[in-house]
């Protein structure tokens, strides 16, 4: 049986029975309990078997999810002590924060912002990326706060006993709390911004030295942050498991009703996503001329590859590729590509900026405007330098929570779904850097326009 037919039989099997569990659960028919488990049990062996064959990581994980909703339905109880597996999960996810961050930073700003090759390109890059991202954190704190999925759960486990709402601080309170005074001590208390400050400025002190005493600490930096993109890797592979215990803790502690939050929040993203794509995008490939339906058709496999991957960094050999295939300069795609996956993750910081006040609203919290403005700056700059890892939104959103006192378990709940999210924030990075790049080119006047776009084996 091919693997297409597998899938379709997995999905029309597993609806129907859901359909059925849920007509009976409402008296609206009358179907033994056993039937309905021996039909949903089958749809799952079925799904199993689609992912022996696919042999995917992504699918592993989507099939999780699925058989952690079925054991936190019919084993509440159990389901609820398998919430240590998101633990250690989450617990290793945490251990990538610091180096991760530090490493991608001063390689990006090191290793291609020397500001004497630079000039214009640099500037120019610098202020596109900060623009568009942050009209992204913008849309999504628009979507979340119009949407309001966080609103009405109830956190029943010992997190929420020690939700407390963020202490008031002086501006001078805030200003001095992004500065480290240790980065020991900012390490070991996963205080992301102060971080993320010390690396930009020990990046910007390699730049300025000579090549002779920059490259050594610069090819440190960079066996750095490929060993954490392996570290990463390997963690990854735990993420099925973690992901099926998360849906089985949440369902089993929460019940389905927690899965409409979930599908609101879901919804909330993609329609988001949709709209910075089709308002801001869209508008800028027309007011630069880039060539819609070569652009589009040029990066449908990178698109495709990160979607599948949900890594961003998996597709830019094909990305890089597809941008001189209709006519970018190679100088410009080497120059700003690199750069804008670590200052250009359009998606993923639409994400953050959602995800943080759901979590905010799931544990009850009213944030003032104040706060959430506040928010968006802090993700301004935590959000940079993560795209090539899949899931690193995750850290980032941990780091945020802690910083502005927010409770873990909601993000638990958002463990759950974050494959699917995953999925369409990693694809809108990837179109963004890649409308970048072209962007950059045009503005430089360097696009060279062309009738069909080249073949990328001969690019």
């Amino acid at each position: 049986m091919k693997n297409s037919t597998l899938a379709l039989v997995a999905f029309v099997v597993l609806t129907i029975s859901a359909v059925l569990t849920v007509m009976h659960n409402h008296a609206m028919v009358a179907i033994p309990d056993m039937v309905l488990n021996i039909a949903r049990w089958i749809g799952i062996l079925v799904l199993i078997l689609f992912a022996y064959r696919k042999r995917s990581l992504t699918t592993w994980i989507l099939v999780s999810m699925v058989i952690g909703a079925e054991i936190g339905y019919s084993f509440p109880e159990t389901a609820q002590s398998l919430n240590v597996l998101s633990k250690i999960f989450l617990k290793m996810v945490k251990t990538i924060i610091a180096p991760l961050v530090f490493a991608t930073l001063v390689v990006g700003i090191a290793g291609h912002s020397n500001l004497k090759q630079v000039g214009k390109m640099g500037v120019k890059a610098l202020v596109y990326f900060e623009v568009v991202t942050t009209i992204a954190l913008f849309i999504g704190l628009a979507a979340i706060n119009i949407s309001k999925a966080g609103e009405g759960i109830v956190l029943k486990g010992e997190t929420s006993n020690e939700i407390k709402a963020a202490e008031p601080q002086t501006w001078q309170d805030i200003i001095l709390h992004i500065f480290p005074e240790n980065i020991a001590k900012s390490i070991a208390e996963g205080q992301v911004l102060q971080i993320v400050v010390f690396s930009v400025l020990f990046g910007i002190g390699l730049a300025m030295l000579n090549e002779r005493k920059r490259r050594p600490l610069l090819e440190v930096t960079e066996s750095l942050a490929e060993t954490m993109f392996k570290f990463t890797n390997i963690i990854m592979y735990f993420a099925p498991i973690a992901v099926g215990a998360a849906i089985a803790y949440t369902v089993g502690h929460m019940g389905f009703g927690i899965l409409i939050n979930l599908f609101k929040l879901l919804a909330t993203l993609y329609v988001a996503l949709i709209f910075f794509l089709l308002v801001v995008l869209l508008p800028m490939a027309l007011f630069f001329r880039i060539p819609i339906k070569m652009f589009a058709k040029a990066i449908a496999e990178p698109v495709s590859i990160a979607f599948a991957t949900t890594s961003s960094e998996a597709a830019l050999p094909r990305a890089m590729e597809a941008m001189e295939s209709i006519g970018v300069p190679r100088k410009v795609v080497a120059f700003v590509m690199p750069m804008g996956y670590s200052f250009n993750l359009d998606g993923t910081t639409l994400y953050l900026s959602l995800a943080s006040i759901f979590v905010a609203q799931a544990a009850g919290i009213n944030l003032t405007w104040e706060q959430q403005l506040l928010m968006v700056f802090t993700l301004m700059l935590t959000s940079k330098g993560v795209a090539g890892v899949p899931r690193a939104s995750l850290v980032i959103l941990l780091g945020t929570a802690a910083s502005f006192n927010l409770p873990v378990e909601p993000i638990f709940i958002i463990l759950g779904i974050d494959e699917l999210m995953d999925m369409a924030r990693t694809s809108v990075n990837v179109i963004g850097n890649c409308l970048a790049t072209a962007v950059i080119a045009r503005w430089e006047g360097e696009f060279v326009d062309l009738d069909e776009p080249r073949p990328i084996e001969s690019v």
